[in-house]
């Protein structure tokens, strides 16, 4: 399943995003973000964070690899692919396995560096460039998961 959303400020991103965590507060999600520089990753796992509770800051994860924030209704896993070559990739696939499944949420910045090796139910979030605030927000859903996700950020 695919869908569209353009956001044209962060008022229309940041209600996007808490329509997803209303979905996702429930039984969790594998989300890949892809887009250039810029896009908007970190500030959309911003606001699905705020809307799920989350307490600590939310920062990119690029030089950590893994930030866990713990303090929401359901504790959040944001990944950064974007400093890591090959063999790192490889080094943090199982791990990453593990945070696809459970009742948590698991976010993947860079995610078009994975090689094709994340986990097959999850919602892939490509973010476009539209303008200084504006988005394009194209999700897919690659599982049964993650189509209920979708279907119900449909209605």
């Amino acid at each position: 399943m695919q869908m569209k959303f353009i956001c044209n400020n962060l008022a229309d991103t940041e209600k996007l995003a808490e329509n997803l965590a209303d979905i996702i507060s429930e039984n969790g999600a594998f989300i890949s973000l892809i887009g250039n520089v810029g896009a908007g990753k970190t500030t959309f796992t911003k606001f699905v964070c705020k809307y799920l509770g989350i307490k600590e800051k939310v920062t990119s994860p690029s030089f950590v690899i893994l930030n866990e924030y713990k303090s929401g209704r359901i504790p959040v896993y944001h990944f950064d692919l974007y400093r890591l070559e090959k063999e790192g990739i490889k080094s943090i696939i199982n791990e990453m396995e593990e945070y696809s499944e459970g009742k948590f949420v698991t976010f993947v910045e860079w995610a078009e560096f994975s090689q094709n090796s994340l986990p097959f139910d999850r919602v892939d979030i490509n973010i476009n460039y539209l303008g200084d605030t504006k988005r394009e927000f194209c999700l897919t859903s690659s599982g049964e998961k993650s189509g209920n996700i979708l279907k119900r950020l449909e209605q």
